[in-house]
C-alpha cells in the first residue's frame, strides 16, 4: 500500500475546492425560462402533484436516489469520540463512495448531540428528505437503540453501515473461507475478539446464516463474555456463556475460526498455532490488525487470512456491501433494509468471489491471476460486477419478503440500467457482445503465447463470444494455461513453426506465391513468411480455417497491417481502408475516424472514410449522423493558403450529399459544433443534422483524429475501443501495443461480429 503522508491527506481535502463533494444541477439552467420552471412559477405545479399524491415525491424531485449520511461523531473510523464537525470529513467520503460507485447521491449530516432521543428525534425530523438513512460512526451501545428506533418509527431503508456493513462482507467471506476448508457453519468454533457494533452485529448475522451460538466465545476488554459477568449490557449478554474459559489464549485452542474486530497485536503466533486445522482468520483491526497476515501464515502455512486492508488478500471492506445494498432498496422503494436483504447481499457476494475474476481487477492490485481460494474467497472493491450482482440480489429480497413498493418485472433492463450508472459499459458494448454471442465465430490469435492474449482468450471463450485458436509454441502455451488454472482444453493450439505443419506452410506458400508473385516475391521468400504467426494466422482465414483475427499486443502496427494488406488488400468497391476507434462515454459511443491509416486523405480518401464509417456503425445497430471536422465551418476560412484542410473535406461532405441523399452527414464544421446541438440549430439551421445529434466524427487528417481520440481517453476519462479496421477485405484487427485485456476482448468480440458480416456477404 502507498504510504499517505498528513501533508498529501490535507492537501487533497483543501486544495481547490474545499471537501470531496458538491451539488450539481440534473435540469438546464441557463436561460429565465429554465430558472422560471426550476423556480418560481413553475415549481408550483409539481408542488401541487405531490400534495395530491404524495408518492409523487419521487417522480418530481431527487428523493428516491438520495440518502442521508448521519453521524455524531462518537466512533469515528479508528479515531473514537472525536465530535461531530471533526468526523465531516469521513462522512463526505462516505458520500462519494456512494456516488462512484453506486451512483446513489448523498446529503452528509452530522448531528451535535450524544442523547438518543435528541439524535433520534432529529433524524425523524428530516427524514422526509430522504430515500434512505445511512447511520455512520455511532458508538455502541447507542447506535444499536438509535437503528432499532429509526427502523420502527421511518418507511425507508435505513442502516448502521458500521454495523452490518462489516458484517455482511464478513459473512461472505466465512461462507467461501468454510467451504474451501472443507468445514461446516453449525460445526466450526468461533471466536470473535471485540464486543462492539460491529462485533455483535457479525456474529449475529453468523448465527442468522447457520452458526450455533453454543459454539461461539466473544470477548470485550475485560475477558470471555460470560454469565457470571455483572458488567455487560444487553447486547454483550445474549453471546454470554458458562464455559470455563476467560482469556483469548484459552478460547481459541482448538477454534475454527477467529474474528477480530478489537485492536492490533492481540493474537499471537502460539495462539493461531493452537487453532483447529485450516483455521480461519479475520483479523480486522484497522489499520494495524491483530494479527499480521506474514505472522499468520508463518505460524500455520494452511491458514485462511482475511483483514480490513487492501494490500493483503480478502480485504473486508464496507464498500464492497454499502453501495449496492441501498441501491437495490432504493431501486424498489424498500420500507426498510431486512435480515432477508441484508443475507441476500451475503450470498450474492459470496458467488461472486466463485466467478472467473476480469483482468482490470487484477491489474488494479498487481495481481497476477485472482483464483477462487485461499487467497481469494472475497471479491475486489473494484469489481464492476458487485453492482450488478448485490443490487438485484437485495431488491428481488425485498420484493420476496413484501417491503417493496416499486417491484422490479424485467431484471435484463434493470441490470442493463445499473451498468449504464456507472458508465463503465453501455447500449453498445452490450449490444456487440450479445450479437458475438448468437454466433460465435472462430478467432486466431498469433499471439498464443502471450498471458494477456490467453486470459483474453479464456474469457472469450467461456462467455461464448468466440472460439479461440492459438498459435505459438504448443508446451510452452500449455505451460501458461496450466499455471494460470485457465479452462482452454478445447482450444487449438497450433506451433507454425511446428514439424507437423509443414503440409499447411506448403498449402500457405503456394497461396502466398499465387498473390504476390507479380510483386516480386519467389517462391522460397513465400514459405520463409509461413513462419510468421501473422502471416500464418492471415492465411488461416484466407483458407477458411479461421474466421477472423486479433494481432498487434507483441507486435508494432505495421508487422500486422502490413501483411494484412499485401495478402488481403481493400473490400471490392472500396480502394482504400481506414481505421476507426469507439469512443466510450456516459453520454453514449462516439465513433472517430481515421485515426490509424490515413496520414493527410484527399477528399475521395474521405468520402470512402465517411462511407465505411456508416457502414461499421450500422453493424452495431446505430445509424451513424456524421459530422466532416475541420478548423472551419461551412466555408468560414476563405484564404486559399488554409483552403486545403477545409476545401478537401467541403469536396467529400458535397459528394455524398449528392450520390448518398439518405446519409445524415454534413460539415465542414469545427468540433464543438459537430458535438453541441444547441449551437449548431442556432448558428447553422440550415445543416442537414441541425436536429439530430452527431455520434461520429471524420476528420481531415490523421494527426487531428489520432490527437481527439487520446485526449477523450486521457482527460475526458472516456474508453476508447479500437482501432477498428475497416474497409479489409477478410476481419483482421490489430489491437494497440501492450494494450489490456479488457482491449483484447473488446476487440474479439468486434473481429466475431464482423466475421458474421463477412459471412451474410458471401
Amino acid at each position: 500500500m502507498a504510504k499517505i503522508t498528513k501533508e498529501d491527506a490535507l492537501k487533497y481535502h483543501a486544495e481547490g475546492r474545499p471537501g470531496k463533494v458538491e451539488v450539481i444541477p440534473t435540469k438546464p439552467h441557463r436561460t429565465q425560462r429554465d430558472l422560471s420552471l426550476a423556480y418560481s412559477p413553475g415549481v408550483a405545479f409539481p408542488c401541487l402533484e405531490i400534495e395530491k399524491n404524495p408518492d409523487d415525491v419521487y417522480k418530481y424531485t431527487s428523493k428516491g436516489n438520495l440518502v442521508a449520511v448521519i453521524s455524531n461523531g462518537t466512533a469515528v473510523l479508528g479515531l473514537g469520540d472525536i465530535g461531530a464537525d471533526s468526523g465531516k470529513p469521513v462522512m463526505e467520503g462516505k458520500g462519494l463512495l456512494f456516488k462512484i460507485f453506486a451512483d446513489i447521491d448523498v446529503f452528509d449530516i452530522e448531528i451535535e448531540t450524544k442523547d438518543v432521543d435528541k439524535f433520534v428525534e432529529t433524524v425523524k425530523q428530516i427524514a422526509v428528505t430522504f430515500g434512505g438513512i445511512n447511520l455512520e460512526d455511532i458508538k455502541a451501545p447507542e447506535c444499536f437503540e438509535v437503528e432499532e428506533r429509526l427502523k420502527k418509527e421511518l418507511q425507508i431503508p435505513i442502516m448502521h453501515d458500521d454495523q452490518h456493513g462489516t458484517a455482511i462482507i464478513t459473512a461472505a467471506g466465512w461462507i467461501n473461507a468454510l467451504e474451501i476448508a472443507g468445514k461446516k457453519k453449525e460445526e466450526v468454533k468461533i471466536v470473535v475478539n471485540g464486543a462492539g457494533a460491529s462485533a455483535i452485529a457479525c456474529t449475529n448475522l453468523l448465527v442468522s446464516i447457520g452458526a450455533k451460538k453454543e459454539n461461539i466465545v466473544m470477548l470485550d476488554t475485560k475477558g470471555v463474555l460470560r454469565k457470571d459477568r455483572k458488567d455487560q449490557n444487553k447486547y454483550k449478554q445474549l453471546f454470554a456463556t458458562d464455559r470455563d474459559i476467560h482469556t483469548l489464549s484459552e478460547a481459541m485452542e482448538g477454534a475454527d475460526v477467529f474474528i477480530g474486530l478489537s485492536i492490533k497485536n492481540v493474537v499471537s503466533k502460539e495462539m493461531v498455532r493452537s487453532m483447529a486445522e485450516n483455521p480461519i482468520v479475520f483479523a480486522m483491526a484497522n489499520p494495524d490488525p491483530e494479527i499480521t497476515y506474514e505472522d499468520a501464515l508463518d505460524a500455520r502455512p494452511d491458514v485462511m487470512m482475511a483483514t480490513g486492508r487492501s494490500d493483503y488478500p480478502n480485504q473486508v471492506n464496507n464498500v464492497l456491501g454499502f453501495p449496492f445494498i441501498f441501491r437495490g432498496a432504493l431501486d424498489v422503494r424498500a420500507t426498510c433494509i431486512n435480515e432477508e436483504m441484508k443475507i441476500a447481499a451475503v450470498y450474492a457476494l459470496a458467488e461472486l468471489a466463485k466467478e472467473d475474476v476480469p483482468e482490470y481487477v487484477s491489474d488494479a492490485y498487481n495481481v497476477k491471476n485472482l483464483i477462487y481460494g485461499r487467497e481469494y474467497f472475497i471479491p475486489k472493491p473494484l469489481d464492476f460486477r458487485l453492482i450488478t450482482t448485490v443490487a438485484p440480489a437485495v431488491a428481488k429480497a425485498a420484493m420476496d419478503s413484501g417491503v417493496a413498493r416499486k417491484p422490479i418485472t424485467d431484471w435484463d433492463a434493470y441490470k442493463a440500467e445499473l451498468s449504464r450508472r456507472l458508465g463503465h459499459e453501455n447500449q453498445l458494448l452490450r449490444g456487440i457482445t450479445l450479437k458475438a454471442k448468437l454466433d460465435p465465430k472462430r478467432i486466431v490469435f498469433p499471439e498464443g503465447t502471450n498471458l494477456k492474449i490467453l486470459k483474453a482468450a479464456n474469457e472469450v471463450y467461456h462467455e461464448g463470444i468466440a472460439k479461440p485458436i492459438l498459435l505459438g509454441d504448443v508446451e510452452q502455451i500449455k505451460q501458461i494455461i496450466a499455471e494460470n488454472k485457465f479452462d482452454l482444453n478445447d482450444t487449438p493450439i497450433i506451433d507454425p513453426r511446428g514439424k507437423h505443419e509443414e503440409e499447411r506452410r506448403a498449402q500457405f506458400a503456394e497461396l502466398i506465391w499465387q498473390k504476390r508473385r507479380r510483386k516480386g516475391i519467389t517462391k522460397d521468400e513465400a514459405y520463409e513468411l509461413t513462419f510468421d504467426r501473422n502471416y500464418f494466422g492471415i492465411m488461416m482465414i484466407e483458407t477458411g480455417e479461421a474466421d477472423a483475427m486479433v494481432s498487434g499486443i507483441t507486435s508494432e502496427y505495421g508487422a500486422v497491417m502490413g501483411p494484412a494488406l499485401k495478402l488481403i488488400g481493400p473490400r471490392p468497391n472500396y480502394n482504400r481502408i481506414a481505421g476507426m476507434y469507439i469512443v466510450v462515454t456516459k453520454k453514449g459511443p462516439y465513433f472517430f475516424a481515421d485515426t490509424t491509416v490515413n496520414l493527410d486523405p484527399d477528399w475521395k480518401t474521405l468520402t470512402e472514410t465517411a462511407l465505411l464509417s456508416a457502414e461499421t456503425i450500422r453493424r452495431f445497430n446505430i445509424e451513424p449522423v456524421i459530422a466532416m471536422v475541420s478548423f472551419s465551418n461551412f466555408g468560414s476560412i476563405k484564404s486559399s493558403e488554409h483552403a486545403l484542410g477545409p476545401a478537401r473535406v467541403r469536396q467529400a461532405t458535397q459528394y455524398l450529399h449528392q450520390h448518398y441523399p439518405d446519409l445524415l452527414v454534413d460539415g465542414e464544421m469545427q468540433a464543438n459544433f459537430a458535438l453541441n446541438k444547441e449551437m449548431r440549430k442556432s448558428k447553422f439551421p440550415f445543416s442537414k443534422i441541425a436536429d439530430h445529434d452527431v455520434n461520429t466524427l471524420i476528420f481531415s487528417n490523421l494527426s487531428s483524429g489520432n490527437a481527439a481520440y487520446k485526449i477523450m481517453q486521457e482527460i475526458g476519462g472516456a474508453e476508447v475501443i479500437g482501432p477498428i479496421l475497416m474497409g479489409i477485405n477478410k476481419p483482421i484487427h490489430v489491437v494497440p501495443l501492450e494494450c489490456s485485456v479488457r482491449e483484447v476482448v473488446h476487440m474479439t468480440t468486434i473481429a466475431a461480429v464482423d466475421a458474421q458480416h463477412a459471412d451474410k456477404q458471401e
